[in-house]
């Protein structure tokens, strides 16, 4: 019994080091998400009234949320959602939780931040001819007294500047901290000993070297298809230039943003194309176009059960206000 008892002390004991070790490894190539305070600045509440406002849009049915679901963490099924002028978007919409510290935005990177994401959407998504229009408008649902509220230092304080930066604020709420982050923060049970073989593989496999820091992506550019061009793999009917689109430089072509890992299993289909329907064949893929790699089924699951790992418990405050 002693000897039993000793064995199985000795076999906690490396257990213990070995979460140690893959808990230092993790925090040195990722880090810890934590939720932010939980009551909303005069700003964020007044970005939170905008987000999910279907009056500040041309048909007046369309939202920022419209195209960021709750149900699907921020997210959109659609492959194309479609904007306020009935036609459908360019790609997909990924979700909004935990983007506002991504270095860049959108697909191609072509939007610096949050703020000036939102005020993209004005004429894009939202639909407005103009800008002096969509300002309008919202002088028109009587706006006023809340950017007041949220800029009161400002003796104009009813912009599309302010609308931007208040957009950008209630977003940068929307934080979903997951079960890594348990782990990271000392409990050995936070994941299960597939998801701790999963991220072992995820990191041995070299799927950090892009899915980096804490958002596990968004915050640097690469081309897709290193290995092979990435249609071959994903069955995309018509390849997307990606970022050549917007600087017309030829190193830029298929290039896009790495895509935020955090919440990936809620916030298929995959891809800018949407072209990928599982989140198993979506590690697949990677895997073989950018690393060159083909993943046994043992390799694949464990890497999936890890991601699952990353998928937080969406903000209570992620609703219209009451």
């Amino acid at each position: 019994m002693r000897v039993l008892f000793a064995t199985l002390l000795l076999a906690a004991g490396a257990a213990s080091a070995a979460d140690d070790d893959l808990r230092k490894t993790a925090a040195g190539l990722f880090g810890r998400l934590e939720a932010p305070a939980a009551v909303l600045t005069p700003e964020a509440a007044l970005g939170r009234a905008l987000f999910w406002d279907t009056r500040v849009s041309r048909d007046g049915k369309t939202a920022c949320a419209s195209c960021h679901a709750a149900a699907t963490w921020g997210a959109d099924t659609r492959v194309f959602p479609i904007d306020a002028r009935g036609k459908p978007t360019a790609r997909r919409s990924p979700s909004v939780f935990n983007s506002m510290s991504a270095a860049s935005l959108r697909w191609v990177g072509d939007r610096k931040d949050g703020a000036a994401q939102a005020e993209g959407s004005i004429t894009g998504s939202l639909g407005f001819d103009t800008r002096d229009v969509a300002l309008a408008r919202l002088k028109e649902l009587e706006y006023l007294a809340a950017f007041r509220r949220a800029y009161p230092n400002d003796p104009d304080p009813l912009t599309l500047q302010n609308y931007g930066r208040s957009l950008a604020a209630y977003q940068a709420t929307l934080v979903t901290p997951s079960a890594f982050d348990r782990f990271l923060g000392g409990d050995d049970n936070a994941l299960s000993a597939k998801q701790k073989s999963g991220l072992r593989t995820f990191v041995a496999t070299g799927c950090g070297g892009c899915h980096s820091g804490k958002l596990f992506g968004g915050t640097s550019l690469q081309r897709f298809g290193i290995v092979k061009e990435y249609w071959q793999e994903t069955g995309s009917k018509t390849p997307d230039l990606g970022r050549y689109l917007v600087t017309k430089k030829d190193e830029d072509r298929y290039v896009f943003r790495v895509p935020i890992l955090r919440n990936i299993a809620k916030t298929g289909p995959y891809f800018h194309d949407g072209s990928v329907a599982t989140l198993e064949r979506a590690v697949r893929v990677m895997a073989s176009v950018q690393l060159g790699r083909t993943l046994d089924d043992g390799a694949a699951g464990d890497i999936v059960a890890f991601l699952e790992s990353l998928t937080g418990e969406v903000p209570k405050h992620y609703a219209p206000p009451e």
